[in-house]
């Protein structure tokens, strides 16, 4: 009876989302229609149709595995570094009174800013790696610190009391209090490393990035192309934010289950 229960929710949840969906794709088209200048607003059946176009074409596929690669890259490793160093400042308060300073310095400056300096250092066809890196390592350090300090007095007296092994701590006391701000930190940094890694190429126009061809659908003011590729952002976003987050939950409960 509970199981028919959750599952009517869920479908009902469903169904409300999908319905949603439809009533902002009808909102969309009326203001199409009402305004009737296809390069000031674009209908949507006009950027799928357009959309159709672009992805049985080489190029397309060659600017999304560009930048994906590229702003993954940066999401991961800034996800490692955060990590790392979070570690190392929750059992060394020097690294922690170190790295302060340079985590408030990146979280205050204009990303911008970043882009435009960092282009004076590494080439453009590399600036969103760096770019997505510097958006999401601080926020990754700042959650994953949070989390260990978060961790449970007692159970590190506990733990001492016992003298259970360092590796068996880590994964039944820290791991466990860890994941729920791990989690958080990626599903926020996962957003912006998108937004940022984007808006880079837009500014340094790296050859055969989804950036570039945003930059040039607004030179030619191809509302069509501008629209059609900011969807395929949202979508590979999207798409990539549920499969980390799915692999971070799978891990989750297998830790429970550990």
């Amino acid at each position: 009876m509970m199981r028919s229960t959750t599952t009517s929710s869920k479908t009902k949840n469903t169904l409300t989302r999908i319905g949603s969906v439809l009533f902002w794709l009808l909102v969309w088209e009326v203001a199409a229609r009402a305004i009737g200048e296809e390069i000031i607003l674009v209908s949507p059946v006009r950027v799928i149709t357009n959309l159709s176009h672009m992805v049985v074409t080489a190029p397309f596929w060659s600017a999304v595995g560009f930048s994906f690669l590229r702003i993954a890259g940066g999401f991961f490793l800034a996800t490692i570094l955060g990590m790392i160093l979070a570690a190392l400042a929750y059992v060394a308060t020097p690294v922690r009174i170190l790295l302060s300073p340079l985590m408030k310095a990146i979280k205050a400056i204009p990303v911008a800013s970043f882009i435009i300096l960092v282009l004076l250092w590494v080439p453009s066809r590399n600036l969103s790696i760096c770019i997505s890196f510097l958006m999401v390592f601080p926020i990754i350090y700042t959650n994953v610190l949070e989390g260990l300090d978060a961790t449970s007095a007692e159970l590190i007296e506990m733990a001492d009391l016992f003298r259970i092994p360092p590796a068996k701590r880590i994964t039944s006391i820290y791991l466990s209090q860890v994941m729920p701000f791990f989690r958080s930190a990626c599903s926020l940094g996962l957003g912006l490393a998108w937004k940022s890694g984007i808006a880079a190429e837009v500014i340094g126009i790296p050859v055969g990035s989804m950036g570039e061809n945003l930059y040039q659908a607004k030179v030619f003011l191809d509302t069509p192309d501008l629209f059609s590729w900011t969807l395929v952002i949202v979508l590979v976003s999207v798409l990539f934010e549920h499969v980390v987050l799915a692999l971070i939950d799978r891990a989750v409960q297998a830790l429970e289950r550990a």
